[in-house]
């Protein structure tokens, strides 16, 4: 909660440092653009959106600072679908992921069910659950309705 907390209040013109990490002008806007997305975003297109601001920005400095805010709990990777590996930023609540199979849309939604599960393995197993994982793949709506009228 202090980190999510952290990255929506990080003023990123201002703050020098981050857990120690220099903040580069290229973390800032990487940081900046993860904040923004209003999607989930895979790093090509991170590295699509970033270098159209800054051209000095390569893939490599695109993976290497990922790998970096993951280590330092900024951002969570999440293998979604196919192969890909989709980056956010780290919120609260936990929340699960609904994958369509036909157009690639993500849908996040909460479900109580999850917690209810969480609290029955710590009791039935005596199993401390640190992270939960749930995602989904199915059709959305749209592609459902297309696979019908095919």
């Amino acid at each position: 909660m202090y980190k999510m907390k952290l990255i929506m209040s990080l003023n990123l013109k201002k703050d020098r440092e981050i857990y120690g990490h220099s903040m580069t002008a290229q973390r800032q806007l990487l940081l900046e653009l993860l904040r923004d997305a209003d999607e989930h975003i895979d790093a090509k297109e991170l590295y699509r959106r970033a270098s159209a601001r800054d051209e000095s920005i390569g893939p490599a400095t695109v993976y290497r600072n990922l790998n970096l805010f993951k280590q330092l709990g900024l951002v969570e990777e999440r293998r979604l679908g196919k192969v890909s590996c989709y980056y956010e930023i780290k919120r609260s609540p936990e929340h699960q992921h609904l994958v369509c199979q036909g157009c690639g849309k993500i849908i996040e939604f909460q479900n109580p069910l999850v917690g209810k599960l969480i609290k029955a393995v710590r009791r039935e197993h005596g199993f401390k659950v640190t992270k939960a994982e749930l995602y989904l793949e199915g059709y959305c709506p749209e592609c459902e309705e297309k696979e019908k009228t095919q």
